[in-house]
């Protein structure tokens, strides 16, 4: 079984890919394979409608956009940390869920698979739990089991962070992480 990261940060490094890293590290304790993919290095366009992926699983802009989808299509559960900006996803994850749909329009791709949302915004309610419904929501449009983080905060992982690495220190918010993981790692092996 192989659980995808995705950290849609526009940093690299930073808070988001914290979370995942944490979030994949407790999938790799359970035994199970991970991957995880970097936005920020990803060159992602705008999906131009232009429908090329309703004659095939294809998309006729030529950048980084098919192989992540190949990556979600090739995992049994999928995991997408958001940072939270002005209430929402970032601009990157935006984009890359709206080129999906060469997934949705060509046998619902994703149908069946597990997905969890993580989410981390600068203050203790800063427009994560929006985040993570956002996620979900493109998650629920693909058909997607949604399993939130087993009681600690109900939606998902949520975390506080004001500056870059801080997000380790928020003790509540990480267990959150650790437990959407988890839950995670526990469906797959119903």
């Amino acid at each position: 079984m192989k659980v995808l990261g995705i950290n849609a940060s526009h940093r690299k490094d930073g808070n988001s890919r914290a979370m995942v890293e944490a979030a994949l590290e407790t999938c790799t304790d359970n035994g199970l394979e991970t991957e995880l993919i970097d936005l920020a290095d990803k060159d992602i366009g705008f999906c131009t409608v232009c429908d090329a992926c309703k004659k095939g699983y294809t998309c006729s802009q030529d950048d980084d956009v098919m192989d992540i989808l190949d990556a979600m299509r090739a995992a049994d559960a999928i995991m997408i940390a958001s940072p939270t900006y002005f209430g929402g996803v970032s601009g990157r994850l935006r984009a890359l869920l709206d080129r999906t749909l060469p997934l949705r329009r060509n046998d619902m791709m994703l149908a069946g698979k597990i997905g969890g949302a993580l989410a981390c915004g600068g203050s203790r309610n800063g427009g994560q739990e929006y985040t993570i419904q956002q996620i979900h929501a493109a998650m629920l449009i693909h058909e997607m089991m949604v399993v939130g983080d087993k009681g600690t905060a109900h939606f998902g992982a949520i975390t506080t962070a004001r500056a870059k690495g801080q997000v380790v220190e928020d003790e509540v918010g990480m267990k959150t992480v650790v437990n959407l993981a988890q839950n995670i790692c526990d469906k797959l092996k119903d």
